[in-house]
């Protein structure tokens, strides 16, 4: 790829990501933020909208982070981020946070990735067989327990090897799970026929997302 066509687009910046994501999630949703970029969601959804955001830690009404002289030092998300608590929200067991997600009643997690194939596949915790991760934690209850599966992570690796996939060669998370993935390029909706792009990066042509893009992509249906 030319210096030229690089130079033609800015990817989105993580707050941009959480923003573009916070656009799309309908009011009233129970949503669960996952460790790393998707915690910023939360930041990003004004207060007059109702959203009601759960953290696996046993916190359901989850706000913004605080500004640094708000700090409440016993209210932290999974991340072991500082948050802040909406009004009507509340503190829960670990174990009824659990039942919440298992039961079905978040209508949408928001998690991390390392890998997303065309069918739906996702790994996000660990690279290899001989990962020094200690395990998988909340993401297999999440993904298998929430009525939808969004996917917010960088488009690509470090140097340049690409997440979106054909199938993954990471140990998996969940199987076929993922509906829809927001990365720093492009959202990308998964359909039965793959990947289908629901928008790009401005100044971002097909050409060039697809050349960084290692599954194979086609418009959305109009």
């Amino acid at each position: 790829m030319s210096d030229s066509a690089i130079a033609d687009f800015k990817p989105l910046s993580r707050q941009q990501m959480a923003a573009r994501v916070a656009r799309d999630i309908p009011e009233g949703w129970y949503v669960n933020l996952g460790i790393g970029i998707p915690t910023q969601v939360a930041d990003h959804v004004p207060l007059e909208r109702e959203v009601i955001f759960h953290s696996e830690n046993g916190v359901l009404g989850m706000g913004p982070a605080p500004a640094p002289d708000k700090i409440e030092p016993w209210l932290i998300n999974a991340g072991k981020q500082y948050v802040t608590l909406r009004k009507g929200g509340s503190y829960v067991h670990h174990a009824d946070s659990f039942a919440m997600i298992r039961g079905g009643h978040l209508d949408l997690c928001v998690l991390g990735g390392f890998q997303v194939a065309e069918n739906g596949d996702l790994a996000n915790w660990a690279t290899s067989v001989n990962d020094t991760a200690p395990a998988v934690g909340g993401a297999m209850d999440l993904a298998a327990g929430a009525k939808r599966l969004w996917v917010l992570m960088e488009h690509t690796t470090k140097d340049g090897t690409s997440k979106i996939v054909h199938r993954c060669s990471y140990p998996l998370t969940a199987v076929g799970a993922v509906k829809r993935v927001y990365t720093n390029l492009a959202t990308l909706d998964i359909t039965p026929e793959g990947f289908a792009i629901v928008d790009m990066a401005p100044g971002l042509s097909f050409e060039n997302l697809q050349a960084r893009t290692e599954a194979k992509l086609r418009p959305a249906a109009a």
